[in-house]
């Protein structure tokens, strides 16, 4: 499970007031509900885009500090995408994760790539 960060001044409720909806637009019918460390996320079981088998995606909300989007991306392997003749369909899943994400956080992949190598960098002991 990955969390993403809102961009500065930015919430997931201004972002995407109706996030239930914005995850059936994009993936496919919510089919059940998982919690995940206290959070209660959407469950696609059977994702409308072939590359994926399973999607969870929600709100993580953290009291006095700002809400992140808990993402996690259940995805078959390429080989088996390919040999059942839906080499389209893996570009159409990076374009789907990439816009979902964009939409709820308003960073770009880029962005999101240095979020999390800050991220990392901080965590880092210093010699």
């Amino acid at each position: 499970m990955k969390e993403y960060k809102m961009r500065r001044g930015e919430h997931l409720d201004d972002r995407m007031p109706d996030l239930k909806g914005s995850v059936e637009e994009y993936f496919g019918d919510i089919t059940d509900t998982e919690e995940w460390q206290g959070h209660e996320l959407y469950v696609v079981e059977d994702p409308d885009n072939p590359v994926f088998d399973r999607i969870v995606a929600g709100a993580a909300e953290y009291g006095s500090k700002k809400d992140k989007l808990a993402v996690h991306f259940e995805e078959r392997p390429a080989e088996d995408v390919i040999a059942e003749g839906n080499a389209d369909a893996a570009a159409d899943a990076v374009d789907a994760k990439n816009d979902f994400l964009l939409e709820a956080t308003g960073r770009d992949a880029k962005s999101r790539r240095d979020s999390l190598k800050r991220e990392v960098e901080d965590d880092a002991p210093d010699y």
